[in-house]
């Protein structure tokens, strides 16, 4: 089974960033989303959907999965994930 490894980075606070103590992280299966989220998923990483300008103290989020061509990462403003990776997410202090 597909595992994304999710990170949330950026914001006011510069989660994830370097000497950062709080680290924003989260695991779903891909069998675990919808359809819908997981083709939306599949886009992000074909760069299907269109990802606008960045926002300052916006977040980010690093998608991170592993394939027969070895492991894959992209990074997309909070605007294009889907709630469902979104939503597993969760801050650990470090």
């Amino acid at each position: 089974m597909e595992r994304l490894q999710i990170e949330r980075l950026g914001g006011l606070a510069g989660f994830g960033g370097p000497g950062s103590r709080i680290k924003s992280k989260g695991e779903v299966g891909m069998s675990d989303l919808s359809a819908a989220d997981q083709r939306a998923v599949a886009d992000l990483f074909d760069n299907k959907t269109p990802i606008p300008p960045p926002k300052p103290d916006a977040f980010r989020y690093r998608i991170t999965r592993q394939t027969a061509q070895g492991t894959q990462a992209i990074e997309v403003p909070e605007d294009v994930v889907p709630p469902a990776l979104r939503n597993s997410v969760k801050d650990t202090l470090e």
